[in-house]
């Protein structure tokens, strides 16, 4: 009789550990594997999906409207619009770049850079190229160079330097943030800043800080291609551009309810 102490179902666990026809641990197998074979090789990985290990010779596109808006003013409805589009590959691509404004019928603002984009990264890409300055003031062409990616905590991020005539010297920087409230609503803040190194009236730009934006813009996704929104954006001009814009009359802080739609194929 075994001890009062001993489990009487452990025989019974020895048995389910072990199946019955189990061989021992160091026991060669019963049917050897056979060494991998090319043909084996084509079956798991067919030539039809040798493209998707590494898409950096395949050349695609992307076009995107980020801002397609139109606001009220004191003196007429205006509209801005602010869209990119690229083609190549992971590492190369060619970048074009658009944004402008409109009010009571007139373009006060509108530029297109030009680029070339290298990837440094997974998340950064250095671009470099012309923009060509259709307005304020007469046109103008200036080199261009900057990064743009992602950075930590998915913050969206461009930060630009564009060399003009007579040692001028813009930059830009902008943050972008896109938080998910709900799968398809979305809430977006952006802030841009701009600088430049010399006075530039003819264009209504001053040294120094120029000016910074702060909007924040909520949108429905219908579908991640469609996608309207509204927004509040504010801007104020600094330092020598406060000055030039008293100057000509025009309001050195501006406020505006904005109503768009977010796009990109």
């Amino acid at each position: 009789m075994p001890p009062a102490t001993d489990d009487a179902h452990a025989h019974h666990r020895s048995e389910a550990a072990q199946p019955a026809g189990d061989l021992p641990a160091d026991h060669p197998p019963r049917e050897p594997l056979s060494p991998i074979t090319d043909a084996d090789r084509a079956a798991a990985f067919p030539e039809h999906l040798h493209g998707h290990e590494m898409h950096g010779d395949t050349i695609r596109s992307f076009v995107r409207i980020d801002r397609l808006e139109a606001f009220p003013g004191d003196h007429g409805s205006g509209q801005a619009w602010e869209a990119d589009a690229w083609i190549g590959g992971d590492t190369d691509r060619l970048w074009l770049k658009a944004s402008g404004e409109r009010s009571a019928g007139r373009t006060h603002a509108a530029d297109l850079d030009v680029l070339y984009g290298r990837s440094i990264s997974p998340w950064w890409d250095f671009v470099a190229g012309a923009r060509q300055s259709f307005r304020p003031g007469p046109s103008q062409t200036f080199a261009a160079v900057g990064i743009q990616g992602l950075a930590p905590y998915m913050f969206e991020v461009s930060a630009m330097a564009y060399a003009g005539e007579g040692g001028q010297v813009i930059g830009e920087l902008e943050l972008e943030y896109e938080l998910l409230l709900t799968n398809r609503l979305i809430l977006q803040p952006v802030v841009e800043l701009a600088l430049a190194r010399r006075d530039d009236p003819a264009r209504g730009i001053g040294s120094g800080l120029t000016k910074a934006e702060a909007g924040l813009r909520l949108r429905y996704e219908f579908t991640r291609k469609f996608a309207p929104y509204i927004g509040v954006v504010h801007e104020r001009a600094y330092g020598d551009t406060r000055g030039l814009r008293e100057a000509t009359g025009v309001e050195p802080d501006d406020t505006k309810i904005v109503i768009g739609l977010r796009t990109w194929f």
